[in-house]
């Protein structure tokens, strides 16, 4: 769980829900560790950043203010947060993911429209296949929720 919180994270460091500065990109280009970065490239998807950190996005940490901060915030965050874990969790653990025809992920087209609102500029394309799990059959019936009241 720690990992899906992380990925929503830099998600949001990435494609805030309102555009409110500009994205960091490189304006010329360099050479980091050996590898070329051409201009105009967006930094790159790294989760693992918020791993162990006490980063958050809850407007406390000028690091990561995808909802505003102060009394500018956003006052459903708390309430979107829980929402976007509890589906993308549910959507990770009920299906398998998969490109169309066993592609890699490292043919993904991954060029964005800018704006107010990122979208992607092609469509992703996946294909799920729902899991099945094995129900365990249990050998003892469940407790009662609550004791019938007793007569004094």
């Amino acid at each position: 769980m720690e990992y899906l919180k992380a990925v929503i994270n830099e998600t949001l460091r990435l494609h805030p829900p309102v555009a409110m500065l500009l994205p960091r990109i490189f304006t010329q280009e360099a050479k980091i560790n050996g590898y070329s970065i051409p201009a105009r490239t967006q930094v790159i998807f790294i989760p693992e950043r918020f791993l162990n950190s006490p980063i958050d996005c809850k407007g406390q940490n000028f690091n990561l203010i995808p909802f505003g901060s102060g009394r500018r915030g956003c006052p459903g965050i708390v309430f979107a947060i829980a929402n976007i874990e509890l589906a993308l969790a549910n959507l990770i653990k009920k299906f398998d993911w998969a490109l169309p025809g066993r592609a890699e992920g490292e043919i993904l087209d991954m060029m964005e429209n800018p704006g107010v609102t990122t979208h992607r500029k092609n469509p992703l394309l996946v294909s799920n296949s729902p899991v099945y799990l094995a129900m365990i059959q249990r050998s003892k019936k469940p407790k009662a929720l609550h004791q019938p009241l007793r007569k004094m």
